[in-house]
C-alpha cells in the first residue's frame, strides 16, 4: 500500500515539471508583452531580463501557497487517501487545460485553473463521503472552505473591471502629457514619469516581493514596512532628478529603462506569486505523505490530514529547481510566444490582419460607444476637444521615432506600472488576484484609451477581448468539471485508472505539441519572406499566385471526384481546405495598404496591378468555396447521384486539369506571351462545361427526376466557369504587374531576386 502512495507522489512531481512548462508558456504574456510589443530591446535581452526576474522570484513563497493546502477545502475532514486523489486529479486536469489554451494561443489564468480544479476534485470526493454515510447533500459544504473560496473567486473577477478602468484613465492622462510626439515632449515629462514609474515598481517589489521572500529576515521586513513611505519619497525625488538630468544631457532613452525594469519586476512577481499554481499541489502531496509515513501504521482511509493547517515552509532547493525549469521554458517554449502574440495583436496601434472576426455584441458596443463619444463632444468646448485630439493624433509622430513596435514605449511603461501597482495594492490588502487577468485587462484598457481601437479595428479587437474573457469563464467551468470527473474515476478505479489517465495525458500533450509545431512552422515560413521593397513584393506575389493556383486546381479536381464517388469525409475536408485558402488570401488582401507602402512614387501603376492580382485570387477562392459547398451539402443531405454524365464530367476534369497545368507552367516560366493560348484553352473548357449543362437540362426534362443533383451540377459548373474566367484575369494582371515593374528599369535586380 505504501508503494502505491509513493508512486502517486512521484507522479505528482513529474506532473509538476510538466505543469511548470505549460504554466510558464501561458503566463509569459504577463511580463513579456509590453517589452516585446514596444520593442524596448532585442528579444534575447528581454528574455534574459525576464529569466533573471523569474529565477529570483522563484525564491519567494508568499501567501497563495496556502491555497493548495487549505484555501479551498477543509483538510481536517479528508483522509490521506482522499487528499492524494484530490491532488492527483488537480495536476492531471491542470496540465491538459493549460496546454489546450496555450495551443490555441489564448491567455488564461493559472490561479483560476488551480482554484476551480481544487474545488471540483474536493467536491467530488466530498459527495462520495456524504453519500457513503447517507448524509444530506448540503453537508458537502462542511468539506469546502466556502467563505475563502467565494472571496478568491469574487476577488479574481472583480480585478478584471478594475484593471481595465484604471488602465484607461492612467493611459489617457499620460498620453495627454506626452502626446504621440514623444521625441518633442520627453524632455519635459520623462524625468517625472520615469521617477514615478520606478518608484511604483519599487513599491511593487517591496510590498509583493520582500513580504514573501524566504531570503528576507523578519527584521529586514519590519524595517521596510515601517519606512515604506520614506523609501518611496526618496526614490521618487531621486530618480526624477537623475532621469531628468540624463534626458537633458544624454541620448539615453529612460522609457526603455523603465520598461525593462518593469518587465523584471512583473517576471519576479509571477514566479513568486504563481509558483504555487504549479508546485503547490505536488508539495502539499509530498508533505501529506511525510506526515502519513511518520504516523506509523495508520490506515490511509482513516488518517485525517489536520496537519495541512500548519504553516508552509517550502525548502529553498525546491523553489530554485522550479525557477530553473521556468527559465528554460521561457527560453525554448514557442507556445509562450503564441500566447504573447494574442495580447500584442489585440493592443497594437497599427492596422492589419485581425486575429478575430467581428461579433454582434462587439458591433453593438462600438455603436453605443460612438454615440456616447459624439454626445460628449457636443457638450464639450470646441477648443478642449481640438486640444485633446491634437495630443492623441498619431500623425504627429515624428519621423525617426521607433514605430516598428505594436505600440510605443509610453504605453508599454503604463502597462507595467499600472499592473504593478494594482497587484501590489491587492496583495497589501491580502486580496487574491490573477496576474494574467490584471496585466491583460490593463493592456486592453491602455490600448482603448490610446486610440488603438479605431473605427476600422474596434469590432475585431472587442470580439477578441470578449473571446479571451469568455475563455476565462470557460476555464473555470472546464477546470471544475474535468477535475470532478477525474477525481471520481481515480476514486473508484485506483491504480489502473491512474495509469490509463497518465497515458491519455501523454498522448494528448504529444498531439497538441505536434499541432502547434506545424502551426508555428507555417508562421515562421511566412515571416522569413520579409517584404522590404517593391521587388520583394513581386517575388512574394509570384509565390502566392502559384501556390493558390496549385491549391485551387487540386481542390477542384478532388471535389468533383469525391462527389461522384460519394466520399462524404473527403468533401468535408475539402470544404475546410477551401475555407483555409480563402482565409489566407483574405489576410493578403487586408495587408494591401501596408504592402502598397513598399512601392515608390513612380511605381503606383505596379501597385494598382498588384491590387488586381490579389482581387482575382480572392474571386477564385470565392468561386471555389461555392463549388465545394453544394457538393458537400448534396452528400450531407444524402441526396442520390446518377451516372448519366459521368464520362462527360471525367473528360471535363481532364480538360480543366490541363488548363491549370498550362497556367502554372506559364506563371513559373514568366512567359506571358502564351496568354492567347491560355485563353483558347479556357474557352474550350468553358464550352465543354456548357455542353454538360445543356445535356443536364435534356436529362432533367426527359426523366423528370434527379432534380437535386441537377441543381448541384448547375451551380458547381457555373462557378467553375467563373473560376476559369478569373484565372485568366489573374494571369493577365500578373503579366501587367511584371511589365510595369520592368518599365521602371529593374531588370537587373529582378534577375538577382530570381
Amino acid at each position: 500500500m505504501e508503494a502505491y502512495y509513493i508512486l502517486i507522489v512521484g507522479v505528482l512531481f513529474l506532473l509538476a515539471i510538466s505543469d511548470l512548462v505549460v504554466g510558464v508558456s501561458n503566463d509569459a504574456v504577463n511580463f513579456l508583452n509590453s517589452a516585446i510589443g514596444s520593442k524596448a530591446a532585442p528579444f534575447k535581452i528581454i528574455l534574459a531580463i525576464a529569466a533573471l526576474g523569474v529565477l529570483i522570484g522563484a525564491t519567494f513563497s508568499n501567501g497563495m501557497m496556502e491555497v493548495a493546502r487549505k484555501g479551498i477545502f477543509n483538510p481536517e475532514v479528508f483522509a490521506f487517501s482522499e487528499i492524494m486523489i484530490i491532488f492527483l486529479a488537480v495536476m492531471l486536469t491542470d496540465i491538459l487545460l493549460l496546454d489546450f489554451f496555450n495551443t490555441i494561443g489564448l491567455p488564461t489564468s493559472t490561479t483560476v485553473s488551480i482554484v476551480f480544479e481544487l474545488l471540483g476534485s474536493s467536491v467530488a470526493v466530498a459527495i462520495y463521503k456524504v453519500s457513503r454515510t447517507a448524509g444530506s447533500v448540503y453537508k458537502v459544504a462542511d468539506y469546502i472552505n466556502v467563505e475563502r473560496s467565494v472571496l478568491i473567486i469574487v476577488g479574481i473577477f472583480l480585478s478584471v473591471a478594475i484593471a481595465f478602468s484604471v488602465g484607461i484613465i492612467v493611459q489617457w492622462i499620460v498620453r495627454l502629457a506626452f502626446s504621440f510626439n514623444v521625441k518633442k515632449t520627453q524632455k519635459y515629462w520623462t524625468g517625472l514619469w520615469g521617477g514615478f514609474a520606478i518608484t511604483a515598481i519599487l513599491y511593487f517589489l517591496l510590498m509583493k516581493g520582500a513580504h514573501g521572500s524566504t531570503l528576507v529576515t523578519d527584521n529586514m521586513l519590519s524595517f521596510i514596512q515601517i519606512h515604506t513611505a520614506r523609501i518611496l519619497l526618496i526614490s521618487f525625488v531621486g530618480w526624477t532628478v537623475i532621469f531628468q538630468l540624463i534626458t537633458l544631457f544624454t541620448k539615453i532613452n529612460i522609457l526603455k529603462i523603465t520598461v525593462l525594469l518593469g518587465t523584471f519586476a512583473l517576471a519576479m512577481a509571477f514566479a513568486g506569486n504563481d509558483l504555487v499554481n504549479f508546485i503547490g499541489v505536488p508539495l502539499a502531496g509530498f508533505e501529506s505523505y511525510k506526515v502519513f509515513a511518520a504516523s506509523g501504521s495508520a490506515e490511509p482511509a482513516n488518517f485525517l490530514m489536520t496537519a495541512l493547517h500548519e504553516p508552509v515552509n517550502t525548502p529553498i532547493f525546491f523553489l530554485l529547481a522550479a525557477g530553473l525549469v521556468m527559465v528554460l521554458t521561457l527560453r525554448f517554449s514557442k507556445k509562450a510566444r503564441s500566447v504573447t502574440a494574442t495580447t500584442i495583436d489585440l493592443s497594437r496601434q497599427s492596422e492589419g490582419t485581425e486575429r478575430f472576426a467581428s461579433s454582434s455584441l462587439a458591433r453593438f458596443l462600438v455603436r453605443r460607444a460612438v454615440d456616447a463619444s459624439n454626445g460628449l463632444a457636443r457638450i464639450t468646448p470646441k477648443s478642449a476637444v481640438q486640444f485633446v485630439q491634437s495630443r492623441f493624433n498619431t500623425e504627429n509622430q515624428q519621423e525617426g521615432q521607433d514605430q516598428k513596435g505594436a505600440f510605443d514605449l509610453v504605453r508599454a511603461s503604463v502597462n507595467l506600472v499600472v499592473a504593478s501597482i494594482l497587484i501590489a495594492f491587492g496583495t497589501s490588502l491580502k486580496l487574491p488576484l490573477s496576474t494574467t487577468y490584471v496585466t491583460f485587462m490593463v493592456a486592453m484598457g491602455t490600448s482603448l484609451s490610446d486610440g488603438a481601437w479605431g473605427r476600422e479595428s474596434a469590432v475585431y479587437r472587442i470580439t477578441g477581448v470578449l473571446t479571451v474573457i469568455g475563455g476565462w469563464f470557460f476555464t473555470a467551468f472546464c477546470a471544475f468539471l474535468a477535475s470532478f470527473c477525474i477525481a471520481t474515476l481515480i476514486f473508484f478505479g485506483k491504480l489502473p485508472i491512474i495509469l490509463v489517465l497518465i497515458i491519455i495525458s501523454i498522448i494528448i500533450l504529444l498531439r497538441t505539441h505536434a499541432f502547434h509545431k506545424r502551426k508555428i512552422e507555417k508562421l515562421e515560413r511566412k515571416e522569413t519572406e520579409i517584404i522590404s521593397h517593391s521587388l520583394a513584393v513581386l517575388k512574394s506575389c509570384d509565390k502566392e499566385v502559384q501556390s493558390s493556383i496549385t491549391s485551387v486546381a487540386k481542390i477542384l479536381f478532388m471535389t468533383y471526384t469525391a462527389l461522384s464517388k460519394e466520399k462524404h469525409k473527403e468533401l468535408r475536408d475539402l470544404r475546410k481546405d477551401s475555407k483555409r485558402l480563402g482565409k489566407e488570401i483574405k489576410e493578403i488582401r487586408e495587408n494591401i495598404p501596408s504592402t502598397l507602402r513598399k512601392f515608390e512614387e513612380h511605381e503606383l501603376e505596379s501597385g494598382h496591378h498588384y491590387v488586381q492580382v490579389v482581387d482575382y485570387m480572392k474571386e477564385m477562392s470565392n468561386s471555389l468555396m461555392h463549388i465545394v459547398q453544394p457538393a458537400f451539402d448534396h452528400l450531407n443531405n444524402n441526396h442520390p447521384l446518377d451516372n448519366d454524365q459521368a464520362e462527360s464530367l471525367k473528360r471535363f476534369l481532364e480538360k480543366s486539369g490541363e488548363f491549370f497545368s498550362y497556367l502554372n507552367s506559364m506563371l513559373k516560366s514568366k512567359n506571358f506571351e502564351k496568354i492567347d493560348e491560355l485563353v483558347k484553352r479556357r474557352d474550350e473548357t468553358i464550352h465543354m462545361a456548357n455542353e454538360i449543362l445543356i445535356n443536364r437540362i435534356k436529362i432533367l426534362k426527359k426523366k423528370q427526376k434527379g432534380v437535386k443533383i441537377s441543381v448541384t451540377y448547375i451551380e458547381m459548373l457555373s462557378e467553375t466557369k467563373n473560376l476559369l474566367l478569373n484565372a485568366v484575369h489573374l494571369a493577365k494582371a500578373e503579366s501587367l504587374l511584371h511589365e510595369s515593374m520592368r518599365k521602371d528599369k529593374i531588370d537587373i535586380e529582378l534577375d538577382i531576386l530570381d
